[in-house]
C-alpha cells in the first residue's frame, strides 16, 4: 500500500488496453467564460432523470411554484426528489419525449416562468464540520443530487457506503471531444470544487483523493492544483490523453493500477469515483441550501455561432439552447445530445435538459458526416484491438443480431461501456455500439420478466398452499374429536392398568401346562445342572389315584356289575319294553278309533259287545307290557355307559323315526276321522267297513311307530350319563311333560272306555258328539305325550354331546366324570319309570 500510495504521489500512471485519438475539437467552446441564459417560455422537467425509481409528486396542475420548490420527494430506495428551476405556474402535468434515444414518454410537469425567478426558503450550512453523518447525507439526498457525468447513480447512495474507501477519485478527464463543461467548470469555480471534495472527505474518510484531469487541460489542472493547495491529501493528477480515459474503470486503472472485478463496483477494491459537476452541486446543496436545479451544459458545433458553455435550467428545452446561441440549421440537419463519440441523436429538439445532460452538438455535413451503408465485416480486428474492456465485439455483434442473449452474456456484453470506440474504427461502418444498446435493453426485459413469473409463481404456490391448508382445516373441523381426559381420568387408568399387571406378575395360580413349559424352558437354558420340579405333577397323580380308590369302594358297596349275560338280559328287556310301549299305544289308537264307530250309528248288540271284548283284552295286554317294562326299566339302571358320540348319534336317529311316525299315525287319525264324520249314522254296513279301513290305518301307523320307539328306547341305552345338573333338570321337564300327557291320556282312555260300556244302542245324535269329543281329546293326549317324549330326547343328545366334548378334552379326571355319569344315569333312569307308571296307572284306570 506504501508503495502504491508513493508511485501515485509521483505522478506513475499505468495505461489500460485499447482506445483511440478522435480529433478534440475542444477549442471551439472553452474560449469563453460560462454564460447565463434568460428564462426560456417553458420548462419541461422530467420526474425521472437518475438511475431509481421516480419520487412521488407533491404538485398539482396550476400550482404555483418557487424557484427550488421541490415538485416530488423520494418513495423508494435510489429515489431523488426533482425541483422546480425557476417560479412560475404548473401548466401541466403530462407525458412528454424522454432524453433518450428511444425518446419514449416519460411523466413531466410542465413550468410556465413567471419572470419573477424567486426562491423559496434556502437553508444554508456555514460550518458543516458540525454536522454528522446521516444528517450531511440527507442534505445530499434532499438536494436532488445524482451522477453529472455518466448514468445518473444517486450520490447519497455512493457517499453513505459502509465499505472501507482507500481512495476517492474525481473524475476530470473529460476526455470525449467537444465537451469543455467540466473544463470550464474547473477553470471558473475551482474553490466550491474543492469544498465538495473535502465533504466527501468528511464522509468517507478516504486515504488519498486523486483528482485525475487529461494533460490537454492546463488551465484547469492549475485551478485545481491552487484550490487544493491547503489539503495535503488531495492529489491533482495528469493523465494522457486518450479515449476513453474518461471512463470509471480506465480511469481506476490509469491511476492505482486496479482493475474492478466483472459485474462488480469500484467500491469492491476500495475506491470510490464522483464527477466534478457533481462535487460542485454537492457544495452548493450544503453551503448555499441550493438542490440541483442548473448545470453546465457544452453548446457547439459548426451550425453555432456562438459555441461555448452555458448554465441550463434543467427542463430547459433544448432548442432554447440552441435559439440562444446562434443555431443556424443546415438540411438534414442531426442534434447529438452528449459527445460524438457516445451521445445519441436527438428525435426532437423540444426534449427537456437532464441531468445527465453535459453537451449539445450540432455539427454541419462535413465536420461529422453522416455515417454510410453498413458493409460486411472483414474481419480486421481493429474494433478488437480499439476496445478498451478487451471484449471481442466482432463477436459480440453476431450474437446480438441471432439474438443468442445466453451467449452475450457469456461474452461479458454489460463489460461494454458503450464508449463507440470500435464503431469509430471500423472500416465496414458497422455500428456497433447499436447493436450493444439495443441487447442490453431487450436481455433486460427478459431478465424483468424473468422476475416477474417467478414472482407470480410465488404467490401462485403460495396461494395454493393456502387454500389446501384451509381445506385441510374445513375438513378436519367436521371430524370428531376424541373426548379429552382429565389428569384424574388419566391417573385412574393408569393405576387399573398397574393393578393388572402387578396381579398378573404376581399371580400363584398358574395351570400345570404353564408350569410344565417354564420348568422344561428353565431346563434348557440352565441344562441338566438343576433337577425338574415335579410336585405339582406328583400332587395331581396322587390326586386321581384317591378319585379312583373312592369311586371302587363306592361301586363295590353298590350293586355288583352285571354279567355279559346280565347285560344281553338287559338289551331284551329294551326290546321288549319298546314292544310293549308300541303296543300300548296301538292299543290305545284302536280303542279310540273301534269305540268311535259304535258311537256314532245305532249297531247291532252282539257286534258292541265283541269290540268291548277286544278292547278289554288290549288293555290287559298292555298292563302286561307296562310290567315288562317297569323290570326293564330297573336293570337299565345298573348298565354300564358305553361310547357318548355312538349314543348321539342313535338317539338323533331314533329321534328321526319317531317324529315320522308320530306324523304318519296322526295323518292316520285324521283320515278315519274325516271318514267317521261324514258317514251316514245309519248303514250298519258301511259303518263297519268304515271301521275296518280306519282300524287297518290305525295298525300301519302303529307298526311305523312301534319301529321308531325300538330304536328309540335302544338308543338310551347306548347314551353316556351326563352332567349331575343338566340331567337333573331334563329330568325334571320330563317328569313334568309325562305327567301332564299321561293325564290327559288317562282322561281320554276314560271317556273313550266308557262309551263302549253301554252295550244298548244310543242315539245317533248323541253318539256322534261323543266320538268327536273322544277324538279331541285323545289328538291332545297324543300332541302332550309326543312334546314330552321329544323334550326328553332332546335334553339326553344335549347332556350326550356336552359330556362327550368334556370327555375327549380331559382324560385326567375320569374317575370322578364316570362316578358323576352314574349318578346322572340313575337319576334319569328314576324319570324314566316314574313317567311310565303314570301312564300304566293311566291304562289301569281306563
Amino acid at each position: 500500500m506504501d508503495k502504491l500510495l508513493e508511485q501515485i504521489k509521483k505522478g506513475v500512471v499505468w495505461p489500460f488496453p485499447g482506445g483511440v485519438h478522435p480529433p478534440q475539437q475542444k477549442s471551439l467552446s472553452n474560449s469563453a467564460s460560462i454564460t447565463r441564459l434568460p428564462l426560456p417560455d417553458k420548462l419541461v422537467v422530467a420526474l425521472k432523470q437518475h438511475i431509481g425509481a421516480n419520487g412521488k409528486l407533491i404538485v398539482e396542475k396550476g400550482q404555483h411554484v418557487l424557484k427550488g420548490q421541490a415538485l416530488t420527494i423520494p418513495k423508494a430506495n435510489w429515489s431523488v426528489p426533482m425541483h422546480a428551476p425557476t417560479s412560475g405556474t404548473i401548466a401541466d402535468i403530462k407525458l412528454m419525449p424522454s432524453a433518450h434515444p428511444s425518446a419514449l414518454p416519460e411523466l413531466s410537469v410542465i413550468i410556465e416562468p413567471d419572470g419573477k425567478d424567486l426562491w423559496c426558503e434556502l437553508n444554508p450550512i456555514k460550518n458543516p464540520a458540525t454536522l454528522s453523518h446521516d444528517e450531511l447525507i440527507n442534505i445530499i439526498h434532499q438536494a436532488g443530487i445524482s451522477g453529472m457525468g455518466g448514468a445518473g447513480f444517486p450520490t447519497y447512495v455512493k457517499a453513505d457506503t459502509k465499505q472501507p474507501i482507500e481512495f476517492l477519485i474525481i473524475n476530470a478527464v473529460e476526455c470525449e471531444p467537444y465537451i469543455t463543461a467540466d473544463d470550464m467548470l474547473m477553470r471558473e469555480h475551482a474553490k466550491q470544487i474543492v469544498q465538495g471534495i473535502e465533504l466527501m472527505q468528511q464522509l468517507l474518510n478516504p486515504t488519498l483523493c486523486i483528482v485525475g484531469i487529461e494533460d490537454n487541460k492546463p488551465e484547469a489542472i492549475a485551478a485545481m492544483i491552487q484550490a487544493a493547495e491547503h489539503n495535503s491529501l488531495i492529489l491533482v493528477q495528469k493523465v494522457p490523453t486518450i479515449y476513453p480515459s474518461g471512463g470509471e474503470k480506465q480511469l481506476i486503472k490509469l491511476l492505482t493500477n486496479r482493475e474492478v472485478p466483472n459485474n462488480g463496483i469500484p467500491a469492491d477494491v476500495g475506491i470510490l469515483v464522483h464527477n466534478t459537476g457533481t462535487l460542485f452541486a454537492i457544495q452548493q446543496a450544503v453551503y448555499e441550501g441550493k438542490p440541483l436545479i442548473e448545470r453546465v451544459v457544452t453548446v457547439t458545433g459548426n451550425t453555432i455561432h456562438k459555441p461555448g458553455n452555458v448554465w441550463a435550467l434543467l427542463g430547459s428545452e433544448i432548442k432554447h439552447l440552441l435559439d440562444c446561441q446562434g443555431f443556424s440549421p443546415v438540411p438534414q440537419q442531426q442534434v447529438i445530445m452528449g459527445g460524438p463519440m457516445m451521445g445519441f441523436t436527438l428525435p426532437t429538439i423540444r426534449i427537456g435538459v437532464v441531468k445527465t445532460t453535459n453537451c449539445i452538438l450540432a455539427p454541419d455535413h462535413k465536420e461529422l458526416a453522416e455515417p454510410g451503408p453498413e458493409k460486411a465485416c472483414i474481419r480486421c480486428s481493429a474494433c478488437a484491438d480499439a476496445c478498451p474492456a478487451s471484449l471481442l465485439p466482432q463477436q459480440l455483434q453476431w450474437f446480438a443480431k441471432s439474438k443468442e442473449y445466453d451467449k452475450l452474456q457469456e461474452h461479458n456484453l454489460f463489460d461494454c461501456i458503450e464508449c463507440g470506440a470500435c464503431a469509430y474504427v471500423c472500416p465496414s461502418e458497422i455500428p456497433l455500439v447499436q447493436y450493444y444498446r439495443v441487447a442490453k435493453v431487450e436481455i433486460k426485459e427478459q431478465q424483468a420478466e424473468k422476475i416477474k413469473a417467478d414472482r407470480a409463481k410465488e404467490r401462485f404456490d403460495a396461494r395454493k398452499e393456502r387454500l389446501d391448508r384451509e381445506q385441510a382445516e374445513r375438513q378436519n373441523r367436521h371430524k370428531r374429536k376424541p373426548a379429552v381426559k382429565t389428569p384424574d381420568e388419566k391417573q385412574k387408568v393408569a393405576d387399573a392398568l398397574a393393578r393388572v399387571k402387578s396381579k398378573s406378575a404376581n399371580s400363584d395360580e398358574k395351570s400345570a401346562v404353564a408350569a410344565a413349559i417354564a420348568r422344561a424352558k428353565a431346563k434348557k437354558q440352565q441344562g441338566d445342572a438343576l433337577e425338574p420340579d415335579n410336585s405339582e405333577v406328583a400332587k395331581e397323580r396322587a390326586l386321581r389315584k384317591e378319585q379312583a380308590r373312592q369311586y371302587k369302594e363306592q361301586k363295590a358297596q353298590s350293586d355288583e356289575p352285571a354279567s355279559p349275560d346280565d347285560k344281553k338280559s338287559a338289551v331284551a328287556a329294551a326290546i321288549a319294553r319298546a314292544k310293549a310301549k308300541k303296543a300300548a299305544q296301538l292299543a290305545n289308537a284302536e280303542s279310540t278309533t273301534d269305540d268311535a264307530p259304535q258311537n256314532e250309528a245305532p249297531v247291532d248288540d252282539k257286534k258292541a259287545a265283541v269290540a268291548a271284548a277286544i278292547a278289554r283284552a288290549k288293555a290287559k295286554k298292555a298292563a302286561q307290557l307296562a310290567d315288562a317294562e317297569s323290570t326293564t326299566d330297573d336293570a337299565l339302571q345298573n348298565e354300564a355307559p358305553v361310547d357318548d358320540k355312538k349314543a348321539a348319534v342313535a338317539a338323533a336317529i331314533a329321534r328321526a323315526k319317531a317324529k315320522k311316525a308320530a306324523k304318519a299315525l296322526a295323518d292316520a287319525e285324521s283320515t278315519t276321522d274325516d271318514a267317521l264324520q261324514n258317514e251316514a249314522p245309519v248303514d250298519d254296513k258301511k259303518a263297519a267297513v268304515a271301521a275296518a279301513i280306519a282300524r287297518a290305518k290305525a295298525k300301519k301307523a302303529a307298526k311305523a311307530l312301534a319301529d321308531a320307539e325300538s330304536t328309540t328306547d335302544d338308543a338310551p341305552q347306548n347314551e353316556a350319563p351326563v352332567d349331575d345338573k343338566k340331567a337333573a333338570v331334563a329330568a325334571a321337564i320330563a317328569r313334568a311333560k309325562a305327567k301332564k300327557a299321561a293325564k290327559a291320556l288317562a282322561d281320554t282312555d276314560n271317556t273313550t272306555d266308557d262309551t263302549p260300556q253301554n252295550d244298548a244302542p244310543v242315539d245317533d245324535k248323541k253318539a256322534a258328539v261323543a266320538a268327536a269329543i273322544a277324538r279331541a281329546k285323545a289328538k291332545k293326549a297324543a300332541k302332550a305325550l309326543a312334546d314330552a317324549e321329544s323334550t326328553t330326547d332332546d335334553a339326553q343328545v344335549t347332556s350326550a354331546v356336552e359330556n362327550n366334548d368334556a370327555a375327549s378334552s380331559t382324560k385326567a379326571d375320569e374317575p370322578k366324570a364316570n362316578d358323576d355319569k352314574k349318578k346322572a344315569a340313575v337319576a334319569a333312569a328314576i324319570a324314566r319309570a316314574k313317567a311310565k307308571k303314570s301312564q300304566k296307572e293311566g291304562n289301569d284306570q281306563s
